[in-house]
Parts: C-alpha cells; structure tokens; sequence
C-alpha cells in the first residue's frame, strides 16, 4: 500500500494539479487550460484491500435511470479488507510442498490491462436501445449499453495514475494492453486511448460536442500519462477492428455500415444480439447519448417507425473506421515508448499484429505478442468474437516457441481471447439468453470455405504443451479475472492461463504480475488485481459506481463470486469479482541451471 506521505512525494508523475497542471484543448475544443483529475492519495492493490459492491437495492431501477441510482441506493460500495494470494499448485507434482519463503528472487515485474473500451457515447452507429431492451434478459445487454460508456477515458487516466503510483513504490518493468482499447474500431475513441497513455489533452466528445462546457464527463481534462520510464505494449482485439466488435467493416450484409460511422443518420438495425444476419434490417432506431445531460440521457432510441424522419446527429470525420493496417499504424504517434508500442518489431504495413521481445536483457524471457482474433473473410456469419489463428500466424507462433526453446528462453504468449473457458461450438438454436457465445475457439461449419482455422483447440493446446519453458497464456476478451491451470503429464510441460478483467465493467481493475525465482529451482508467478484509486466526486468515481449498479440491475451480471463456465474444477471461485493467486511452475533442469547465477544470496 502507498500511504498519502509517499504518495505527495511523487505525485508530480501521477496527478496534475490544478495550479500547475494546464494545458490548452485542441482539435476543435475551443476551451482555455484545463485541469486533470487526482487520484485518491491512498494506492493498493487487492492484496490490501478490495471494493465491495452494496447490496441489491428493494427499488427496481432500469440501467439507463441513472438519475434514480443514488435515490435508490444503486452504486453503493465500501471497501472490505484484503485478499490473500491463492497458492496454487496445480501444475506441480502430487508430493509438491510450497517452500518455506527463503531465498526468492524478483525476476520480472509488469502490468497488464485489458478491455478498456474507449467510447464514443455520442457515435450514430452504437447498439445501445438494443441494450436498453433486453436488460432483464441477457448480460450481453451492457455490453450494448451502460452509464460506464460517458466515462471510459477517464477510468482509464485513473488506472494508469494507480500505475504509475504503484511504480514509484515497487519498479515495473513494462505493461501490456492485451486488446479491445477500442469499442467500435473508431479512430477517436483509438487516439483518446493513446493519448491517455500519452499525457495529453482529452476531449472526450464528437460531433457538436454538447455539454463539453459544463457537463463533467465532457470537459476537455489533462491526462497524466504513463510514467515516461515505463514501455508498454498493445495487443490487437476484436473490438479494435470489427463494428461494436462483432461485424466486418465491409460486411455484405450492411453495403453502408462503414459509411454509418460518419453519418448524420442515427443507425437502424434489427436484432443483432439474437442474429447478426439482422444488422441489415432497418426496424430499431438505436440511440445516442445526449451529451448535453448530466445523466447522459439516451434520444433517438425507439421503433424507427415511431419517427416520423430518421433521426441525426452532427457528423463528425473522427469517428471514421479504422481497419487493421490503419489502427496499428496509429501506434507510431505516440509521445511514449517504444514508438509502435510493439508493432515496430513487426510488418504492420501487412496488418500482421504478431510480434516478441525481450522485456529484460538479463532475463531469458521472451514476450510473444499474439493476435488470435478472427479475420474479416472468415466467412463466419456469427459475432467475430472467437479464437482464430490462420495459416501465417499459426506458423509464426509455433516458429516463436521452437526459437524460444532452442535459445533456452522462458515466455510467456499474450493474446486477446482465451484458450478452453467458453463454448467452442454455438447451440442448436441461438436465441437472446443463449445466444452464439464469442468466446469459444471458431469452427467453421463449412468446411469448403477458403478461409478456415489453421489449428483445432485441441492440437493448439498439445503444441502449447510440447514447450516446458512456456509459462503463460496471458488474455482478456471475457472481462473477468479466472486462473486456468493447463496440466499436462509432464509437470514441466504444463502451463497457467491468466484472464486480466476490464476497465469498463465490474470491478474495473487490471492485474500485476512478479515472477519470482525460488529457491527450490521453481517460479513463483504473483497475479494481483488492482482497483484504480479513484477519488470522489470524479467521472472516475462515477463509473465505478455505474458499473456497480449493472451489476445490480442487468440479468446475469448479478452473479460475479463465480464465472467458471466449463465446470472446469482449476477455475476457483473468485469472491466479488477479484482473484489473487501465486502460481507455481517447475522449471526443467537446464532451464534450473541457467536462472541459478540470478537467484539472491
């Protein structure tokens, strides 16, 4: 835990005061200096203490009555102690005995966020009456819409403050976003996000930019930007580059659905949540949010023929699509290191968003950035939510193991979508409340496409398995913090997968990770979550409240103490949302021999 004495020491690199931190908005603002938003003076990690939500209110209240939450008593949290990290053993052998604490060295300390989901409330072409509507049905619903959307950029600035906060007390040696910055793919809501990381200025509105004058969640703010010593690294997701994630840009389902982006036309769809195939349909108007409302109001949401002409909004170029090639490229301008934010180590220009490095060069660890989202002629008429390797990448993956093994390198794979915690194959007849999960690993039913999965989940895990030196299988997608133990025969050749949750829904937190060396030639992997330190009265603040209450209102999000899906017995409860853990990998003889010099005498 950081006290408030050491947190005025270096709060110069975590806050900007108002006296001293303006800076003048651009790109349309309009707007003289503006101020950042502080962090509570008080930074832990759940090792110290967690937030724990209220209790459901007697009230019923809908997700977009936002005005009644604090009538109601919706949002209510309190902070509930610590949570101890679960020792877990699964990958060792039966007669395995955790070491008393002796000699451990700290090997590698970084972070990781995941699913931030920069929103653009204001967007012509959102979802959010179709979230609106089925609520009491399906969780999917706040996906499509919650009050956390007016707020995302700031829960964001918030995170990487608490980042830098923990840095100043415990170094970290880099952080990694492992995908889905983006809602929908929009080149605003991709520059917010890097401009955050970057300390810049932020305007968080589009099109007229109502209310940016007076309503919180609209003023123009100074970011504090990630601590300059600290790289970080970007992994690619499906929501960075399919519509709300789900659908090709070029759909020929929707001939306009690019062209919806910088409409003035607000979108009309049918039931996509139900059938994809529906998107082009034109019997829902699906809304915006009024900007101009301190409760971000929703308009232009109903029947479409209950409007007598299509409802608009000011269009603005901001809100263009971006494809792979052109959001990977947005990473090259960047105030922050390294400039490409990964993608430089690889062919960007190609859409190729695979790369590795080396986090430390006295470590023998490798990095293997990994981009297993689907691609957009995969021909699935589903949500493009799934696992997917193609050809090129598949082979580039098992080429960056077999380099890693014969350089004798421990690594770790991060990608996007998890591995065997969600369905594979979609049930017979879809509907709301079951509807195609976009978690499992994608199966193609038509096996004469062109286009197929390179590799079953199955061989994928065996090829995961014929690595000892490999350690983990990092990813977000699913917004929860589950543990994984991959368990194969051989203790050496067993693995962790480690889900990081989101920074848009409940709890709201990222993870840290230290690998220590141990004494008894083993690792030891810490993974912490990490609420950020938001201060009262911030946007920040607001959000965690917003996503408290749809927890307490959205069908299926109630149930957060467990999100173990497979009945897999490793997956072990997670209480309020969070799961610490310290998790053990034997190491292989030679691997033991070449980490020994760095063990601490």
């Amino acid at each position: 835990m950081v006290d408030r004495r050491d947190f005025l020491k270096y709060s110069v690199f975590t806050t900007v005061p108002a006296a001293s931190g303006l800076a003048t908005a651009g790109c349309g603002g309009g707007h003289g200096p503006v101020a950042g938003y502080a962090i509570a003076s008080d930074v832990f990690t759940t090792l110290e203490n967690t937030v724990v939500r209220g209790p459901k209110p007697a009230k019923a209240a809908h997700l977009y009555e936002v005005s009644k939450f604090r009538q109601y008593g919706y949002g209510n949290w309190t902070l509930g102690g610590s949570l101890a990290a679960e020792k877990r053993t699964d990958l060792m052998p039966a007669a395995y005995v955790v070491p008393d604490v002796g000699r451990k060295t700290r090997l590698l300390s970084f972070f990781t966020i995941s699913d931030i989901h920069i929103t653009d409330k204001e967007s012509p072409n959102q979802l959010i009456y179709l979230g609106k509507q089925t609520e009491a049905v399906s969780p999917f619903s706040a996906s499509l819409y919650s009050p956390v959307m007016m707020c995302t950029t700031h829960v964001l600035d918030a995170a990487i403050q608490t980042v830098n906060a923990l840095h100043a007390s415990n170094p970290i040696d880099f952080g990694l976003s492992l995908g889905d910055c983006c809602n929908s793919s929009q080149y605003n809501e991709l520059r917010w996000y890097i401009d955050v990381l970057d300390g810049k200025v932020i305007n968080p509105s589009s099109g007229e930019r109502l209310g940016s004058d007076r309503i919180d969640y609209q003023k123009p703010y100074q970011a504090a930007g990630l601590n300059k010593a600290i790289p970080w690294y970007q992994t690619l997701g499906n929501h960075d580059h399919f519509w709300m994630g789900s659908i090709p840009l070029d759909t020929p389902l929707r001939a306009d659905l690019r062209k919806s982006y910088t409409s003035t036309e607000v979108f009309a769809a049918g039931n996509v949540l139900q059938k994809p195939s529906e998107i082009s349909e034109h019997t829902l108007s699906m809304g915006v949010i009024d900007g101009s409302t301190p409760n971000g109001d929703i308009k232009y949401a109903g029947l479409a023929s209950s409007f007598p002409t299509v409802p608009t909004v000011a269009a603005d170029l901001d809100r263009r699509a971006t494809n792979r090639d052109e959001w990977m490229a947005e990473f090259f301008k960047t105030s922050s290191s390294p400039v490409g934010h990964g993608f430089n180590l690889t062919d960007a220009k190609a859409g190729f968003a695979c790369y590795s490095f080396l986090p430390k060069s006295n470590l023998p660890l490798k990095m293997i950035v990994l981009d297993d989202t689907q691609r957009a002629d995969d021909g699935s008429t589903d949500i493009h939510g799934h696992g997917f390797l193609d050809l090129p990448r598949w082979n580039w993956l098992k080429a960056e193991l077999a380099a890693g093994d014969a350089a004798g390198q421990l690594m770790i794979v991060a990608a996007h979508i998890p591995l065997a915690v969600d369905e594979t194959n979609p049930p017979p007849v879809p509907s709301i409340e079951k509807p195609m999960s976009p978690m499992g690993w994608w199966v193609n039913p038509d096996a004469s496409a062109p286009v197929q999965n390179a590799v079953s989940l199955p061989d994928l895990v065996a090829e995961l398995h014929s690595h000892p030196n490999l350690l983990m299988w990092l990813a977000g997608h699913r917004h929860v913090n589950v543990v994984k133990a991959f368990v194969a025969p051989q203790p050496e050749n067993s693995f962790w997968q480690v889900e990081t949750p989101s920074l848009r829904d409940f709890p709201q937190q990222f993870r840290t990770f230290e690998i220590y060396l141990n004494s008894d030639a083993t690792l030891s992997i810490v993974a912490t979550d990490v609420d950020p330190a938001v201060q009262d009265g911030t946007p920040a603040a607001k959000s965690r409240s917003y996503a408290i209450a749809a927890t307490q209102i959205v069908k299926g999000l109630d149930v957060i103490e467990d999100r173990n899906t497979t009945g897999d017995a490793s997956i072990h409860r997670m209480p309020g949302g969070s799961y610490n853990a310290e998790l053990f990998k034997k190491l292989t003889p030679a691997m033991a021999q070449k980490l020994q010099p760095l063990l601490r005498t």
